[in-house]
């Protein structure tokens, strides 16, 4: 295998042939490494763990879904419900443990101040957890 010479009489062809020494010193290494720590994979180490209780993980209180669609009418998840309805709903659901979450819905066209009497009226029947539930959009591209 002669890479190149002094003698430049000869038009030989360029070298065709792959050099395979490399890729050989590589897997030689390799199984060596190998040889060496795969009688480590076999042995355990016995260890007396300690045992431990945890508490059970904590429920996941329910969500309530209150809605008000454009001309101002609450749904109680989805069923239509009068405001002197809601007041009995909202203190019987803030006795509940663990407490539910509210999420507010409300159309574009809700005007402002039934959202805020509907907020007033879960913060004064008890309710601690409240959302807002909006719809995600992606803004203008300029």
């Amino acid at each position: 295998m002669a890479f190149g010479g002094f003698n430049n009489d000869k038009q030989g062809a360029p070298m065709a042939d792959i050099n395979v020494t490399p890729m050989v010193d590589v897997m030689l290494v390799l199984l060596v490494i190998f040889i060496i720590t795969a009688p480590l994979f076999t042995h355990a180490i016995k260890l007396d763990l300690p045992a431990a209780q945890s508490a059970p993980a904590p429920e996941k209180p329910e969500t309530i879904s209150l809605s008000i669609n454009g001309e101002g009418r609450i749904f109680w998840n989805n069923d239509p419900i009068e405001q002197k309805d809601l007041d009995a709903k909202l203190g019987d659901a803030a006795k509940k443990q663990p407490q539910p979450e509210l999420q507010l819905r409300a159309d574009k066209a809700t005007r402002y101040e039934i959202i805020a009497q509907v907020m007033s009226a879960a913060q004064t029947n008890g309710m601690t957890k409240m959302g807002f539930v909006t719809d995600s959009k992606e803004a203008p591209k300029k």
